[in-house]
């Protein structure tokens, strides 16, 4: 059964299309979800939310209760704080068990190395001084900052930011350090899977133009549900075509990055960083330009900008449009437009839902002229391909 979109009249035409009208972006964030969702609209894109994880706090779990205790009995030499909410998390178990004051003590004579700015805020917020913050909001670079230093004997902790960091913790353990790893929060899958089961069949059908990740245990549970599925070799296959995974760093992109997967990263792991990238990234990559029947025309995700108006088309006709311009000014026959169209069309006689989806092209983009009929042959856009527009 087809995940894409119902079919349904084009809506009223937009003007002074935004740099991510005419796209749709699906995000798989938990965490603040709406507002990067609110990020992307006000840019025009439309957005498809599909949490694929849920944070589990673990202020009654024994094994970070464990871990706070270990931490007590003896003095701490270095903590490495690598999320503000995994510290404030922290924090407050430790108030429910009662040894908040204890903790704040022990911490308050070791050096606290903060991964980011928003980890530094949450020790700031406690009350205690951080001691060294990188550049890159990166692990990678705490751990070669530890690594430069005599670490024998050194009892450091490592608060965990939902997935075990396990070469990190080598790499101190192998350098003589007594390491504490501190799992303040773990991941698990999303206790709704259908919406990013309707993603992962969106991917790879190409319904939607980007899928942003903020996380990676949300790049490895899609991949993860996609294989229950079947589909993570189409999956992986989309992303390495026309989708763009968007990661909001390298951390969060590093599960593609290694299966040789490219990736689009902003300059900064924030979600408005990433936000903007990806309206700098879609128009530029994401947009086929060219003129047919004297209209100059921008092919966008699910839109076409005819004579500078959007114009939003349902799927069947944005698919056979995309084929269509794929060859530019060359017939191409109902037989092979058929393949691209969506759900119950597809299984309908080739010529009746051709036929269809090529009326509700015309009646969508306006102007005559542009979409010509090549008798016994089939159809082709009435223009010559101009890449430099």
């Amino acid at each position: 059964m087809s995940e894409l979109p119902a079919e349904e009249p084009p809506r009223p035409h937009e003007t002074a299309p935004n740099a991510l009208s005419g796209f749709t972006v699906g995000v798989t964030a938990t965490r603040r979800r709406e507002e990067f969702g609110a990020l992307l609209e006000r840019r025009g894109a439309r957005v498809v939310s599909a949490p694929a994880i849920r944070l589990v706090p673990l202020a009654e779990d024994a094994d970070l209760l464990a871990a706070t205790r270990l931490s007590l009995a003896q003095p701490l030499d270095d903590v490495v704080v690598t999320t503000g909410v995994g510290f404030r998390g922290w924090m407050a178990a430790a108030e429910g068990w009662g040894l908040s004051a204890d903790l704040v003590a022990r911490l308050s004579t070791a050096r606290l190395l903060t991964r980011g700015p928003k980890a530094r805020g949450a020790v700031r917020a406690a009350g205690l001084d951080d001691h060294w913050t990188p550049d890159s909001d990166s692990c990678r670079e705490v751990k070669e900052y530890l690594l430069r230093q005599n670490l024998r004997g050194r009892r450091i902790a490592v608060q965990l930011h939902g997935e075990p960091l396990t070469e990190f913790v080598a790499a101190l353990s192998g350098a003589g350090a007594e390491v504490i790893e501190i799992p303040v929060y773990r991941w698990l899958p999303y206790r709704d899977p259908s919406p990013l089961r309707r993603l992962i069949t969106q991917t790879i059908s190409g319904a939607v133009d980007a899928v942003a990740f903020t996380s990676a245990p949300a790049v490895h549970a899609m991949i993860a549900a996609a294989r229950a599925e079947g589909m993570e070799e189409p999956l992986l296959a989309a992303f390495g075509g026309r989708v763009v995974a968007a990661c909001v760093g390298p951390v969060t992109a590093d599960p593609l990055v290694s299966r040789g997967i490219p990736t689009l990263q902003p300059d900064r792991a924030r979600l408005g960083s990433l936000a903007r990238a990806l309206a700098r990234h879609l128009p530029e990559h994401g947009v086929t330009r060219l003129v047919a029947g004297g209209h100059r025309l921008e092919i966008r995700g699910h839109a076409v900008v005819v004579g500078g108006e959007l114009r939003p088309l349902p799927p069947a006709p944005m698919a056979v449009l995309k084929r269509l311009a794929d060859k530019p000014g060359h017939v191409v026959s109902r037989t092979e437009l058929r393949t691209v169209l969506p759900g119950s069309l597809a299984r309908e006689s080739a010529e009746h839902a051709v036929e269809m989806a090529i009326t509700r092209l015309r009646r969508a983009l306006g102007p005559s002229g542009i979409v010509e009929t090549v008798v016994k042959r089939g159809y082709r856009l009435a223009c010559a391909h101009e890449a430099g527009l």
